[in-house]
């Protein structure tokens, strides 16, 4: 993980401070239309770091209201999840139809393809994980969006373990890099939580542990059943059932992870030729990245890369 960026309105003379405050994230997370509410001067702080396209964020400032419209969506290609735990203050977070009240200790989800309002009636800290939603199965969010989390439940743990990475992200970016995957299989159990209402059951956990393994070993063109499963600890068997659940395969969720990665490669390294993404992403070459790359996408590497921003 890259050592954090950091951005402060104490850089900024007070009557630019909402105006700078915005840019940053919009630049930053999503691009949102934000307002000021409180009556003293505007103050936030922003610290920021990306590893393999997921962010993680803290954030402190003071009372404001943000929107992700549809209009604002449209102009915003990316698609994300965005995990908002609350570390200090009161926050209401509405998609939906539904309002999640976040004190400290409770977080909820946010899909950045639909509309969504956040309310900051005072100041406020929070923690925000910013995941692309290709790193997780389509159906993990469907209903899960807005719904609280709170710290008496096992919600609490993911919590607990999200804040300390943002901690940890400060004093040792390294290590942090390295507990990331662990983040995004425990978000991936947290929405379960958060659209069933219920705790985990075996087969979710041992699926977590499946999709955990597979983000750490996409590089691996040997990748298959037979390697998952022996580094899961788990029976061929076991592995494909527990992804029955999903509706997606063991060889489509590799290539669905594989074509992400593939993409972010294509986003931020322009340079860098078919050949040499194929290989870091996991295929056999340029030809296997091509037809995987458009079995998902619809497009190919190349008009991808060209038409992006």
């Amino acid at each position: 993980m890259e050592a954090p960026s950091s951005w402060s309105t104490e850089d900024v003379a007070a009557p630019d401070a909402f105006g700078y405050w915005s840019d940053v994230i919009c630049d930053t997370l999503v691009q949102v239309a934000a307002r000021a509410t409180g009556e003293a001067p505007f103050t936030g702080r922003l610290s920021h770091a990306t590893v393999d396209g997921v962010g993680l964020s803290t954030v402190a400032s003071g009372p404001q209201e943000v929107a992700r419209t549809k209009r604002l969506i449209a102009r915003d290609p990316d698609e994300y999840l965005l995990v908002n735990v609350q570390t200090g203050g009161r926050s209401l977070a509405q998609q939906d139809g539904r309002t999640a009240t976040l004190e400290p200790g409770t977080m909820t989800v946010l899909d950045s393809t639909r509309p969504y309002r956040l309310e900051f009636a005072g100041a406020f800290s929070q923690v925000i994980l910013r995941v692309p939603r290709t790193l997780l199965p389509a159906r993990v969010a469907a209903g899960g969006t807005a719904v609280e989390l709170d710290g008496r439940g096992p919600g609490g743990l993911v919590a607990e373990f999200l804040a300390g990475l943002a901690r940890q992200q400060r004093e040792e970016p390294e290590v942090a890099a390295a507990l990331l995957p662990h983040a995004i299989g425990l978000l991936e159990t947290a929405l379960g939580w958060a659209a069933r209402g219920t705790t985990p059951t075996s087969a979710s956990l041992s699926r977590q542990r499946i999709h955990r393994f597979v983000r750490q070993h996409l590089a691996d063109p040997a990748l298959d059943a037979g390697a998952v499963a022996a580094g899961c600890g788990l029976s061929r068997r076991s592995v494909f059932r527990a992804l029955a659940d999903d509706g997606e395969p063991l060889t489509a969720l590799i290539r669905r992870l594989r074509v992400a990665r593939a993409r972010r490669l294509l986003r931020d390294r322009p340079d860098l030729p078919l050949a040499a993404i194929a290989a870091q992403s996991g295929f056999g070459g340029a030809a296997q990245l091509h037809r995987a790359f458009r079995a998902v996408e619809g497009t190919t590497p190349g008009t991808y890369r060209a038409n992006r921003p």
